[in-house]
């Protein structure tokens, strides 16, 4: 467990103020469960930074209550069993909500604990902020109260993709799926399937494949190549993408690709010239958002070190929903009441640099704004340090980007 070091010495300021007799109600605090050491740290590393840049925000506005937000982080491991132990360990050192986004597997256990526990535990709830997790079930037959997803989800980017790519003429006849063998692979491989008629292409193959344990994807690239494929449309993130795009340069495989997480930092540099008029449907563009995504991009860089990529955006976006609910969510006897706040959390909306966010109450899905752009050589921002970055083709609003709430969902509120 670690405490960022400025909220630590905040929180040290406002214990200072309760001994000389200030009447503050207790402080609210939000414990960050992420992958932060060993080989899949990459995303968990960015979630951190993108907490923190949100969490030290909502204290510059004045924190909840008169009192600093306080930010506890736990390294879950990389996996769903140490996640459940930092869990654990989150319930007991009094933290009221919990944010996680990578990995579905890790969302999905979770989710699930943060449920039994409040279910066993009336009046000590705790909420589970999804900023990254966005496999299907999460807001389908694994919903409840407690749980909110600020990302997007394979329907939500499959859809915004195929439009895009469609109407810039880039997609094609010939679609080929591949993804990872997990919830959230399935889903994308269904919301391309599912998307066919919509985009006008044939689905000729689809493959789902072990999650980050495949060191050679020639073969999967030979098989893309065989089945000649004018798009590949990939939900892969993490190792599974950076080494697809190794793979394809390798191969020199000419297929177009339309992708949801290319932006992860190094997938650029590997592969070079040939992700050049590859697409991606991402939560966030600078170029797309005008001044106010230049201001936002100024502003993150100066207090992260690095201009906001990949997920980090989207989280941003999300704990700026949850600050706007902290903000309409006064103190209970003295106390945060959990349940006022997740009520208000589902009214919560905020305008972002790309759009509104708001949250959709049937489901608790952010209905957030997608845009979808190439990889192009006149991109004003430039991405792994080379000559190539993200250019905008389509914006689509939250309404045009969003899909049903999903019958499957059957939302419990307490009285």
């Amino acid at each position: 467990m670690k405490r960022h070091p400025s909220l630590r010495l905040a929180a040290l300021a406002a214990a200072a103020i309760l001994t000389c007799g200030g009447a503050l109600a207790d402080p609210v605090k939000i414990g960050l469960i992420e992958t932060l050491s060993g080989p899949q740290a990459a995303s968990g590393l960015m979630y951190r930074a993108a907490a923190r840049y949100a969490i030290e925000r909502m204290n510059a506005e004045g924190g909840w209550n008169g009192q600093p937000v306080q930010l506890v982080e736990y390294d879950n491991q990389g996996g769903p069993a140490g996640a459940a132990d930092k869990l654990k360990a989150a319930i007991a050192d009094g933290v009221h909500l919990v944010v996680q986004g990578a990995s579905s597997a890790v969302g999905g256990q979770i989710t699930e604990d943060v449920r039994k526990h409040n279910l066993r535990n009336p009046g000590k709830a705790i909420i589970y902020v999804n900023v990254g997790a966005e496999a299907l079930e999460l807001t389908g037959e694994k919903c409840h109260f407690h749980h909110f997803r600020f990302s997007g989800n394979a329907q939500v980017r499959t859809k915004a993709l195929v439009l895009a790519m469609k109407q810039s003429n880039a997609l094609g006849s010939r679609v080929y799926a591949i993804n990872q063998n997990y919830s959230w692979g399935q889903d994308m491989e269904q919301a391309i399937e599912a998307s066919a008629q919509l985009g006008g292409y044939q689905l000729v193959e689809k493959t789902l494949h072990d999650v980050n344990k495949i060191q050679d994807f020639a073969p999967y690239v030979a098989k893309i190549g065989a089945a000649k494929a004018d798009t590949v449309i990939t939900g892969n993130w993490s190792n599974d993408l950076l080494l697809l795009m190794k793979a394809t340069k390798a191969a020199g495989l000419n297929a177009r690709f339309g992708t949801v997480f290319l932006d992860q930092p190094g997938n650029i540099a590997n592969g070079g010239e040939l992700t050049l008029g590859h697409f991606i449907a991402h939560t966030f563009s600078a170029e797309a958002a005008g001044a106010e995504g230049e201001k936002f991009v100024a502003d993150y860089k100066a207090k992260a070190g690095h201009v906001p990529v990949f997920i980090e955006p989207q989280t941003v976006f999300g704990l700026a929903m949850v600050a706007d609910a902290l903000k309409r969510t006064k103190p209970e006897g003295g106390k945060l009441n959990v349940n006022t706040l997740a009520k208000a959390i589902e009214t919560a909306k905020v305008k972002t640099p790309v759009g509104e966010m708001s949250m959709r109450a049937a489901d608790h899905q952010a209905l957030l704004p997608i845009v979808v752009s190439t990889v192009a050589k006149d991109a004003k921002f430039k991405a792994d340090d080379t000559d190539m970055g993200f250019k905008p083709v389509k914006v689509f609003s939250a309404a045009e980007a969003a899909t049903p709430a999903q019958a499957s969902c059957k939302m419990q509120r307490p009285s």
